[in-house]
């Protein structure tokens, strides 16, 4: 158990401080950068900082569900789907670079919640765990098209990101549907809601 806890430490310590890796090549990485004035620019940046902020929280969900999990099939999707989450962390870290902007200053709170939230959502069973899981790739994959909405049309670099990001959310709820994940209640989902746009409206700002 002491192994295991330093390696879920080390997990959290990699997410919230070290520069995170991706397998696959960037979206959009062979586009040119658009000629965006200051203000879109400090848009952009504010839009992939909370994408990034949406990672370090995929990543730390994943982390305490998986933790919860006694299914070692459902541990494992949870596992793939956090490596997934990695390369998202990689591409809004990057794109966050590129556009002048900063990561968010709030990331090992970020992180710490939604442990927490893994945690918990894990210790209701693995159906509720996986529902769960699919819920909130539904709204997150609902998150990215909103900013596909108001991302500056010229930034394809920046739209690349979020669309790839888009299909794989969807993927991944898909693939907790099939596990047989429950329909959470409304109460649960509009909860979830609240706290998702929360952390948005903080993220963008800090």
């Amino acid at each position: 158990m002491i192994d295991q806890a330093i390696i879920e430490f080390d997990k959290a310590l990699r997410t919230v401080f070290a520069p995170a890796r991706s397998v696959r090549a960037v979206p959009g990485e062979d586009v040119p950068e658009a000629e965006l004035d200051a203000a879109e620019r400090s848009h952009a940046a504010a839009l992939m900082r909370v994408n990034h902020v949406g990672e370090v929280c995929a990543q730390a969900l994943y982390q305490g569900q998986s933790i919860m999990s006694r299914d070692p099939a459902i541990r494992d999707t949870l596992r793939q789907a956090a490596r997934e989450e990695t390369e998202h962390l990689a591409w809004t870290e990057r794109r966050i670079a590129e556009l002048g902007g900063r990561k968010s200053l709030l990331n090992p709170l970020w992180y710490g919640g939604a442990l927490a939230m893994g945690l918990a959502a894990g210790r209701f069973g693995e159906r509720w765990n996986l529902g769960f899981l699919a819920e909130t790739e539904r709204q997150v994959e609902q998150h990215l098209k909103s900013h596909l909405d108001t991302l500056p049309a010229a930034d394809r670099r920046s739209r690349a990101i979020v669309e790839q990001m888009k299909v794989d959310e969807a993927e991944h709820a898909e693939t907790a549907l099939r596990l047989g994940a429950h329909e959470l209640p409304a109460p649960a989902k509009g909860a979830m809601k609240l706290a998702a746009r929360l952390m948005t409206t903080l993220a963008y700002r800090l």
